[in-house]
């Protein structure tokens, strides 16, 4: 008499995926592309969800010395995030 270990079960559910970026042209790109295989795989797809951006800033000081005129610098960078949801076989993937 072995042991013998069960079989996983590779049932339905659902599959995310989250991009981020900080160019929208290209996650937007993406996203319409990873939407159209899964389609063409005639899987059921949600999305794209726009989760909401975030905006990272930076103020610095234009003089290294701290000398002259106090005149700051400030900096921002954008970040998108976008949310696809699969809900499929995990075997189909």
């Amino acid at each position: 008499m072995s042991f013998q270990k069960p079989e996983k079960d590779f049932g339905e559910g659902p599959i995310r995926i989250t991009l981020t970026s900080r160019k929208v042209a290209s996650l937007e790109k993406v996203c319409s592309e990873l939407i159209e295989r899964a389609r063409s795989k005639s899987l059921h797809v949600k999305g794209p969800v726009r989760l909401p951006t975030k905006t990272l800033q930076i103020s610095t000081r234009k003089t290294p010395n701290g000398e002259g005129s106090k005149t700051w610098d400030k900096y921002e960078m954008r970040i998108h995030k976008r949310l696809i949801e699969y809900v499929a076989l995990y075997l189909l993937l």
